[in-house]
């Protein structure tokens, strides 16, 4: 094995893009892709593995900050464009990456590390555990209608461009974040400027994007952002609405963007993706079996620091509990930690203690935001009880209000 992993050169940007679109099967002359990836890249946290003068292996990280249980914004290092040369799997490329980037997270002070997977089967061994779902749907809007709560014919809707609503839109999203789990604060204006682009790959007949905004007495109150993809037969049309992201600040906004995007004329569903699994969608629906609700993994997370991460975040009721957690990719997080938390802030300590909860860092990363309980996890054999009633008090104190859930992807 010869391959090194190292810093990107800045001179090695074209070549280290066009290994990332190869990993994934993208096409690497597509120059808007390129362009779009190089907006938000932080050269000086982007991973290269080289064999000899070859490229063969590719990760970067984003600085960004997330929202954990209880509203504070927690650094957080959010893996992307992990990808290896086909010539050059099964040889320890990804192991030795994940190696560095995780010693550069800790590194930096970041207690978490965050990512996107695109094979989900791939990263439990490196202790992320699944931390966020997500909702899928596709509504048959022929056969479904949509509930009105009080207020709902008081919001006004009208039509914007999507890139000249960009700041107003922004500024509604940078107030939710701190209401969710798992949101993540908007670290640049690149970033911003890429919730109104669509990839080219993503495009596939349908209409540019598209914007509507929901306001109450002159102030914005919600705004969904959508496409159209038309679709004629003999009978008459079949066309379907692609929603790329919905952000409301109360119900009565929230249903009427939802009654607004099942209304849209020539259509007959809505494709739904990457909601919260709390969404008030499943509420509003006449017939959930019309919708075809499904869910997947969103948020892979695990704790870089165990002591930190856990301090960093609040608890849904009083909780003191040693937990012995295992790591063995991370070995400095390998011990014994008290845990003394409520709602106001938590201190967590290396402890000779005894282990009262045993676990290993994937599942605490799976627990960490609060949508996955302890309790399910000792249910399949993930979590050991040392202490009888030590689980039942964990899993209600780690356990959140709101459903945790990433905006968006990176």
């Amino acid at each position: 094995m010869t391959t090194e992993v190292r810093a990107m050169r800045f001179d090695e940007w074209d070549a280290w893009f066009d290994t990332v679109a190869r990993s994934f099967g993208a096409d690497p002359a597509e120059e808007e892709e390129r362009r779009s990836w190089r907006s938000v890249l932080e050269a000086e946290r982007a991973l290269t593995a080289v064999d000899g003068t070859e490229i063969v292996g590719t990760a970067t990280n984003y600085s960004f900050h997330l929202t954990v249980p209880g509203g504070a914004s927690v650094p957080a290092a959010a893996l992307s464009a992990v990808g290896v040369a086909p010539t050059h799997r099964r040889r320890g490329v990804l192991t030795a990456m994940m190696r560095r980037q995780l010693d550069d997270v800790r590194a930096a002070g970041e207690p978490l590390s965050i990512l996107r997977a695109s094979e989900p089967a791939i990263y439990g061994r490196f202790g992320y555990g699944v931390a966020s779902r997500s909702l899928g749907a596709t509504v048959d809007t022929t056969r479904v209608s949509i509930a009105a709560p009080p207020g709902t014919d008081d919001v006004r809707l009208r039509l914007a461009d999507p890139e000249k609503s960009l700041t107003d839109c922004e500024a509604l999203y940078a107030r939710q974040v701190p209401g969710r789990p798992g949101m993540l604060r908007r670290v640049s204006a690149a970033w911003e400027g890429l919730q109104t682009w669509i990839r080219p790959s993503e495009r596939g007949g349908s209409s540019p994007l598209q914007c509507v905004l929901a306001e109450r007495g002159g102030e914005l109150v919600g705004y969904a952002r959508y496409t159209v993809r038309p679709r004629w037969e003999d009978d008459g049309p079949h066309g379907s609405v692609g929603l790329r992201d919905l952000e409301a600040s109360d119900p009565a906004a929230t249903a009427a963007l939802w009654r607004y995007l099942a209304g849209i004329d020539l259509t007959e569903s809505i494709a739904v993706h990457e909601r919260p699994v709390d969404d008030p969608l499943q509420h509003l629906v006449s017939d959930p079996r019309r919708c075809r609700f499904r869910f997947i993994d969103q948020l892979h997370l695990r704790p870089v620091e165990v002591g930190s991460a856990l301090a960093a975040r609040r608890y849904r009721a009083p909780l003191d509990v040693v937990l012995d957690v295992e790591d063995a990719f991370c070995p400095w997080n390998t011990g014994r930690w008290r845990l003394s938390a409520d709602e106001r802030g938590a201190v967590c300590e290396r402890t000779d203690a005894p282990a009262e909860l045993a676990l290993s860092v994937r599942e605490l990363g799976a627990a960490y935001l609060g949508g996955v309980t302890l309790a399910e996890l000792a249910e399949a054999g993930l979590v050991r009880e040392e202490r009888a009633g030590a689980l039942a008090a964990a899993s209600v104190a780690f356990a959140g209000t709101r459903a945790p859930w990433a905006a968006y992807g990176f």
